[in-house]
Order: C-alpha cells, then structure tokens, then sequence
C-alpha cells in the first residue's frame, strides 16, 4: 500500500492512479465532462471540421480542449455517388520508451459503399493493463457524394453533482405526491361478480347502498367513489365493458347489445371519501 494524495519528498502520483481515483468518481465509461462548449463540432465545410473546447474522460483519462480555443479536424473528400462513414476519435497513446503520453484527434476513414456504409474499426484499448493506444470514438462524419451530410456526437453530458441532486430532488417531490394521492383512497375492494343482464347495452351492477355495505361506510356516492369495471368471461359475452353512474347506482356499459343472460363483471371500488 502506497499513499497517492500526500507529500511523499518526491513525484510519486502516477497517470495510473490519476485515472483510477477518476474512474472512481466518474466511472469508466466515456463521457464529455460539463466545459467550455461542451466539444460542439462545427462544419467548417466539406473537408474541415472544428472541435470547439470542452473536455472529455475516457477510462480515467481526462483531456480537453482549451476553453476559447478550437481544435480543426481536417477531412477527405467524399466521393461522387458513394456513401461513407468516417469516425472520429480521440486517441490516447504511450510512448514505449520514455512512457510520455499524449491524446490527439484521428481521423479513421470508412470505406465508401453505394448504400448502407459501415463505421469503420477502431483501436480498444485498455488503460489499466498498460495498453499503448486507446481510441475514444466521438464523432461520426457521414458522406453522401462529396457532401457531409451529417455530424454525430458519440458521447454524452456527463451529469455534475447539482444536476443529479436536482434529480432527486424532483423524484422525492413526485413520489411525496403519489404517497399523498395514495392517502386519499381511503378504501378499495375488488372481486367479481355475476349478474344478469339482458339484450342491451348496459346493467346495473352496484347500488350505492350495496357499495356502502361492502365498504363500512355511509355515504357512498358518485362524489367520492370510483367503480372500475371489466368484463370477466369474454368466451361467454363478447361485450367490451366500460362503468357509469346514473340514479344512485353504478353501471356496467358495454360497446354493443350483450346476449340476455349471465355476465361475469370484475371490479375494483375506490372510495375516496372521509
């Protein structure tokens, strides 16, 4: 065990750890970090693209481009009547003997096709392990003929510790709402029942006084209470079910005639009353 964030007499904190304490924090996945303009990509034309500033992590390595400043990406010509797909990436490299390292924009051409091009291969590299190179991809450049005819960026915002709170924030508000909607349902009951219903388009299922006995309450209403119904055997009536009140009763009300007969209802009661 070795301390990484304290005075030692000498250099000690690798890159390595450097990237692991961000891995940590951040992860290990790619991201663009919130700066600058975000490494907006701007088509300067056909052949030129500017990366504006911003900064990005990729498996704990972190690298920027300078807030104020661009970074100019020069592209190849499309060709006439082919498509194409090329990538972008930022890649990170070690140099074997003297173990600098270094990120730079390359550009890896696709292979231009009549239709459908494919995004070319790309160098996955691994920075733990001590890998020499290590491509990030961040942008796609798509070709039809000479023409660019679309930019895409490969990364996302990572979120900062303000947006995340604000999140929770939000979803504590909403959860608050729910529980208190929850509150207002002071009963429920479900079941099934049968009833006998004749060729029309609706029956009734429950009075008010029958809700109020199964309930425990008094005052059952079309105020206070809710009856969701549905039909419960459509082998035997095909009807699609609906509910409506009308004359202190509730009714099951169906989209067409039902056969004269039984009818499997299934409900739920919500009272919402005191």
């Amino acid at each position: 065990m070795e301390i990484v964030s304290g005075r030692t007499g000498k250099p000690h904190v690798t890159s390595q750890q450097f990237r692991q304490i961000i891995e940590g924090i951040i992860g290990a996945d790619s991201c663009i970090l919130p700066s600058g303009e975000n490494l907006e990509p701007e088509l300067v034309s056909n052949n030129s693209l500017k990366i504006r500033s911003g900064m990005m992590c990729h498996h704990g390595n972190v690298s920027s481009v300078k807030i104020g400043t661009y970074d100019e990406v020069e592209l190849t010509n499309g060709s006439q009547g082919m498509k194409r797909i090329d990538l972008i990436v930022n890649r990170y490299t070690r140099n074997e003997e003297d173990n600098t390292e270094k990120n730079e924009w390359v550009v890896i051409m696709g292979t231009p096709a009549e239709s459908s091009p494919v995004v070319p291969e790309y160098t996955q590299g691994d920075l733990q392990k001590g890998d020499l190179v290590d491509d990030c991809p961040a942008f796609e450049v798509h070709f039809d003929g000479i023409n660019i005819v679309e930019v895409t960026k490969k990364l996302e915002i990572a979120k900062t510790n303000k947006d995340l709170s604000n999140k929770v924030a939000e979803l504590n508000k909403n959860i608050t709402s729910a529980v208190s909607f929850n509150k207002n349902i002071t009963k429920m009951i479900g079941g099934s029942k049968i009833v006998t219903a004749k060729a029309s388009t609706s029956v009734q299922v429950f009075t008010n006084s029958e809700i109020n006995a199964a309930l425990g309450v008094n005052d059952s209403n079309n105020e206070n209470t809710i009856v969701s119904m549905a039909n419960g055997d459509a082998s035997v009536q095909p009807a699609h079910v609906g509910s409506s009140y009308s004359k202190g009763a509730w009714n099951a009300v169906f989209d067409r005639n039902a056969y004269a007969g039984s009818f499997r209802i299934n409900y739920v009661i919500f009272y919402f009353g005191k």
